[in-house]
């Protein structure tokens, strides 16, 4: 990250974001606010939260308020991939050495409050989301908008969090499976709650 970006940070934000990017590195994953208010020798969580707000206000980190373990160091993440060439699924093809370009995921991480998510069963299976699947959602801030066929995160109270396909046909909400194995869940407008949209799917191998 560039040195003029780094001094629009007040001295606290600075410090709070320089341990969290050496507590990322050793540990792989992210701190928790109280780890962050033991670090910086504080013993309410408000100062915290501030200076969290205000990292991603300016771009340094994306965050998911109240929770756990969302917090990511958008610095790391912006570079991009390498793109190396292309990759038959059919015949061979000719493969090329020289990097062309990068793979910019920074439209992904740039977005606020993007929230990752692990994939449980096979419900959505024909969309290439398997189970084990982590997918990164987009908070919904206006559900009206939202268009049929979008895959989203449904919070159903009483029964849990599925992802799935979203139609909206009349005053009834249908969550339907990229499965055929699996019925669509109809439900009336009260009984869901959006949580996000699909941004894209991280898979390990």
């Amino acid at each position: 990250m560039e040195n003029s970006k780094v001094d629009n940070l007040t001295q606290a934000q600075n410090e709070l974001y320089s341990w969290i990017k050496n507590y990322m590195r050793e540990f792989q994953h992210s701190p928790s606010i109280r780890q962050m208010m033991n670090a910086m020798g504080l013993k309410s969580p408000a100062p915290i939260q501030s200076r969290l707000k205000h990292l991603q206000e300016k771009g340094f980190i994306s965050w998911q308020e109240g929770k756990a373990r969302t917090l990511q160091i958008v610095d790391e993440i912006l570079e991009g991939v390498p793109i190396l060439g292309s990759v038959a699924a059919g015949g061979l093809i000719e493969t090329f050495s020289d990097v062309q370009e990068n793979l910019d995921i920074s439209d992904i991480f740039s977005k606020k409050n993007v929230f990752a998510l692990t994939v449980n069963g096979d419900s959505m299976i024909e969309a290439c989301i398997a189970d084990g699947d982590m997918v990164l959602m987009e908070p919904l801030k206006d559900t009206y908008s939202l268009k049929n066929g979008t895959i989203v995160s449904a919070m159903v109270p009483g029964l849990g969090t599925t992802l799935k396909y979203f139609y909206k046909r009349g005053g009834k909400i249908f969550l339907e499976a990229a499965n055929p194995a699996y019925d669509p869940i109809e439900l009336d407008l009260n009984e869901v709650i959006l949580q996000g949209k699909l941004l894209a799917v991280w898979r390990k191998i």
